[in-house]
């Protein structure tokens, strides 16, 4: 076990150069979860139990929980040492890169099940939500994927991002998330007191509004318009439209509707993470009227061996966001950083059902406020029955 002193940056000196990574070969098993479609289809046809085209979301919200209490926490933290190596080894992109071609195999051989299958509607659905889960949680492979420098991993990401229509999150996401993080401004963080259901439009219209501008700009500073090949957000919404075009004309005009309902299902499981993030942190003001830097203290961090192995290490980030340059294999835990009380799947069950979250969650960001409440990125309209309930002053 790495200790905390050679994770948390001791002098070179002092740290020995030749730490391997415990989990090097765990990571692979990330490449299971897109072949989850090849999965319920051969259950149901091995057990003949229809209740396996609903696979997907059962592993995730059910049995991956479960998997994360019985593994428990990571304490493997990487030392300074090391970063310049796992940097360069490439084991590490292939693990994410594979992804691709073992979910668009399964989108297109779900795709064929769904339209030839003797299927009722409610297995159809079943499975084009297993479908969904993939596409999902495929954001996280692409969401790594785009923040690599290399322009062959960015149109990867694009790629990779298609098959729910997101292809405009690298560019918001870099862009737009990262620099507005943990503030009022980001439409991707979470306010105290506001519900899942409130977030998600303003998410999601917010993002695709953000994302437009900072590419209209950015064409803006070399003298193009918007309705450009390199426009960034085009490219992304054009290969999803390849993409569905392109199955519907091979499986015909019934597989649409699946095709856009796994697309928002998938999508919405990227902006359920979004809201367990940040939910509630707010970078303070300088005394320039500027923010202060991202750090580790601006995202909730969740340090479960199981899903920081199925997500990329998604789950620790906020070294993540004070070190976006970092591949996954290079994330750290910071004690100091706020802790989610269990991992991504659990707390995404309890994010939908708001009573829940709140009683779980304002009392973790208050705790971590040291009870001031005003120090909260608070949601507009609920602003004065926050300040009032937890004693501040409401003027």
């Amino acid at each position: 076990m790495v200790t905390t002193e050679q994770a948390g940056g001791a002098p070179a000196g002092r740290i020995e150069d030749n730490w391997t990574d415990p989990k090097r070969y765990w990571w692979l098993l990330g490449l299971l979860v897109p072949a989850i479609p090849f999965g319920a289809w051969g259950l149901v046809g091995l057990t003949g139990l229809d209740v396996f085209w609903w696979l997907g979301p059962v592993l995730i919200f059910a049995v991956f929980p479960v998997f994360d209490l019985l593994f428990g926490e990571d304490p493997t933290n990487p030392p300074e040492s090391a970063m310049p190596r796992l940097a360069r080894d490439r084991f590490y992109m292939w693990a994410n890169v594979l992804y691709i071609p073992i979910q668009y195999a399964s989108l297109i051989v779900g795709s064929a099940v769904l339209v030839r299958e003797s299927m009722s509607l409610v297995d159809r659905i079943g499975f084009a939500t297993t479908i969904g889960t993939v596409g999902g949680i495929a954001i996280a492979a692409a969401h790594e994927m785009g923040h690599r420098r290399e322009k062959v991993e960015v149109f990867l990401a694009k790629v990779t991002l298609a098959q729910t229509g997101y292809g405009h999150f690298v560019v918001e996401h870099n862009r737009g998330h990262h620099a507005r993080v943990a503030t009022p401004e980001d439409p991707a963080t979470a306010r105290m007191g506001e519900s899942f259901y409130r977030f998600l439009p303003r998410t999601v219209l917010g993002g695709i509004r953000s994302c437009w501008r900072l590419e209209k700009g950015r064409l803006a500073r070399q003298g193009k318009g918007p309705l450009t090949p390199r426009n960034n957000v085009l490219q992304g919404w054009l290969v999803t439209a390849a993409l569905f075009a392109a199955l519907t004309a091979a499986f015909g005009l019934e597989l649409l509707p699946y095709l856009f309902l796994q697309a928002v299902l998938g999508f919405m499981m990227l902006e359920v993470v979004n809201y367990l993030e940040h939910y509630g942190l707010l970078r303070q003001k300088t005394p320039e009227g500027g923010y202060v830097r991202t750090a580790p203290e601006h995202s909730w961090n969740s340090n479960r061996v199981a899903s920081n192995v199925l997500l990329y290490n998604l789950q620790r980030h906020s070294d993540h966001h004070a070190n976006p340059g970092r591949r996954y294999q290079m994330l750290r835990d910071f004690p100091e950083a706020p802790q989610l009380p269990a991992g991504y799947a659990t707390m995404i069950l309890r994010a939908v059902v708001p009573p829940w979250w709140f009683r779980v969650m304002d009392k973790k960001l208050l705790e971590h406020y040291d009870g001031d409440v005003t120090r909260c990125n608070i949601h507009p309209a609920k602003r004065a029955k926050l300040l009032a309930r937890h004693g501040a002053a409401t003027g």
